[in-house]
């Protein structure tokens, strides 16, 4: 009977499959880098639009209150609207920034953005960076180019630098035990 030799891969293949692993581990901190980055970006400015809208005068701005809501915010009051929508960008903008509950915050925060977008941006037309500061900036560029940062994290997940990855493995090794 033939008994199997072991034989050791040639040199050129070794170095090969070692040059495949560093590549695929700084594959993986690329990904887990750009998700933490969009996640820090966006979450910043979530919790800035939303502490805008809590230090006013407790209700919405004239302005708000004349818009068009869609369904079924249309059935709220415009202040509980704003108070809503600033409540939901401070939490959910930090739960992004954090990666805790990375996808379900981005669903949320895509929803908000979609209201928006609906109610004031989308009228205003295509504004971009350069006139962000002013009445002409206020056009649905930026909120769709957070909203595909939203999308990355809601299709991703918030990758490894996310508490819900550190809330996972911690479960995980728990329930081993």
């Amino acid at each position: 009977m033939h008994s199997p030799t072991f034989s050791p891969a040639p040199a050129s293949n070794t170095l090969a499959c070692q040059g495949c692993a560093v590549l695929g581990g700084l594959r993986r901190l690329l990904q887990d880098a750009g998700l933490l980055g969009l996640r820090l970006w966006a979450g910043q400015e979530f919790i800035r639009a939303g502490l805008t809208k809590l230090q006013g005068s407790g209700g919405a701005p004239e302005w708000f209150a004349g818009l068009d809501f869609p369904f079924p915010n249309s059935l709220l009051s415009a202040d509980f609207n704003w108070l809503a929508a600033g409540w939901g960008e401070l939490l959910l903008g930090a739960a992004l920034a954090l990666g805790l509950g990375s996808r379900l915050a981005a669903l949320g925060l895509l929803y908000i953005t979609w209201v928006a977008v609906y109610t004031v941006h989308f009228d205003l037309g295509w504004a971009g960076w350069n006139q962000i500061d002013t009445d002409a900036g206020q056009g649905f560029k930026v909120p769709l180019m957070l909203g595909l940062m939203l999308f990355a994290v809601l299709t991703q997940g918030g990758g490894r630098w996310a508490l819900d990855r550190l809330l996972l493995r911690r479960h995980c090794q728990q329930n081993i035990r």
